[in-house]
């Protein structure tokens, strides 16, 4: 009996430990599962944001680096002279402009023989090394006569003014692209369009540095070719109009009012057609003045005899100065673009500090008068 209830006591023991020890044994692992869940969806989730937040890095990076290569930056509008070697090639320069079609850039390749050569030299254009020259060794300086070298350097200008498809002689982005081809080479023109949709410093800079690599030599042009000839470059040859269209769009006017020599805004309509005046060469020659205030342009052509009044009908080029107030003194002016249905079509700075291509009746009350 004694026996038997020991059998039964330890039967029972063996079970309720059992049974204890599975339950708790469960449990612990539960709570290790659910201790060890909470750790890996943290990781999760931190591996998920720094992925996201390198994903965001990179596609920062890349618009950075893109916007860098793509900003186009490069027109320079501190206009420098030419020296009188380069100004007595001028026939020549104009010969061969016109045999290749390109008689409105005579301005632009004066600009590239300044920085060329300075129109010295046998090789005043430097285009000894391009494909246009079949007569002297393709080495540098390998032609020997000046006249076939502006005739061969003006012949693979016009190749590359017209690769870049360069609109007019005002069209300063394509002329820039144009004019890094004729540093490089015009395969410089496709591979600036393909990569970057045209000119660049910078974009000019990597084209360099991957034909020094290729070509395993230490110099591959001038990245900084087109600023150093613009600097010669009187835009538009002459065309005040269009230069101005060339302009329109551009805010705050900060480019020509520093331009003239203020170190803070000021109004700048009159600067701005000083500004057109200067880049197109008529600063030089004095067919329109350089002014900062309307009156003083008023006086200035009525000085000369080149005023006239407001029942004057207007050619394109001439400059037209507004009496807002009606009170008898100007105060606005702008560059007359064209008369049209009895109207006329103006471009004008500081139009509500933009410039802006506008129009007014011919008989408009707020006319005050032409310089011619």
């Amino acid at each position: 009996m004694l026996n038997k209830y020991r059998k039964s006591l330890n039967k029972f023991n063996g079970t309720t430990t059992m049974k204890y020890s599975g339950n708790k044994i469960i449990d612990f692992i539960k709570k290790l599962i659910s201790f060890v869940k909470k750790p890996i969806a943290i990781m999760n989730h931190l591996i998920s944001y720094g992925t996201g937040m390198i994903i965001l890095i990179v596609i920062v990076l890349f618009i950075g680096v893109f916007s860098a290569l793509s900003d186009d930056s490069s027109v320079n509008t501190s206009v420098e002279g030419l020296n009188s070697e380069v100004i007595a090639y001028t026939p020549v320069i104009e010969k061969y402009a016109l045999e290749s079609g390109i008689g409105d850039y005579v301005s632009l390749i004066q600009a590239v023989m300044m920085q060329e050569s300075g129109g010295k030299g046998n090789d005043p254009m430097q285009s000894s090394e391009c494909g246009f020259n079949e007569k002297y060794p393709r080495v540098h300086n390998g032609i020997t006569d000046a006249d076939y070298s502006i005739k061969v350097g003006i012949q693979h200008l016009a190749s590359c003014l017209n690769d870049a498809k360069v609109a007019s002689s005002g069209d300063t982005e394509h002329i820039s692209l144009a004019l890094q081809g004729y540093n490089y080479g015009n395969g410089y023109i496709s591979w600036a369009n393909e990569h970057f949709g045209g000119y660049t410093r910078a974009n000019a800079k990597v084209f360099s540095d991957e034909m020094k690599a290729k070509l395993k030599t230490n110099v591959y042009g001038d990245p900084d070719y087109v600023a150093h000839v613009l600097r010669y470059y009187h835009i538009g040859n002459n065309n005040i109009v269009e230069v101005a269209k060339s302009q329109v769009g551009t805010t705050s006017g900060s480019k020509y009012w520093t331009w003239y020599g203020f170190n803070k805004k000021v109004n700048w309509c009159a600067i701005f057609v000083s500004w057109c005046a200067n880049e197109s060469g008529m600063l030089d020659d004095s067919s329109v003045p350089k002014f900062s205030l309307c009156t003083d342009g008023e006086n200035w052509y009525k000085k000369n005899n080149r005023w006239k009044d407001k029942s004057y009908v207007p050619m394109t080029g001439n400059i037209i100065f507004f009496d807002w107030q009606r009170d008898g003194h100007t105060d606005h002016v702008g560059i007359v673009e064209k008369v049209e249905n009895g109207k006329v079509f103006t471009i004008e700075g500081n139009s509500k500090d933009e410039v802006k291509e506008k129009n007014y009746n011919l008989n408009s009350k707020s006319i005050y008068g032409y310089g011619v």
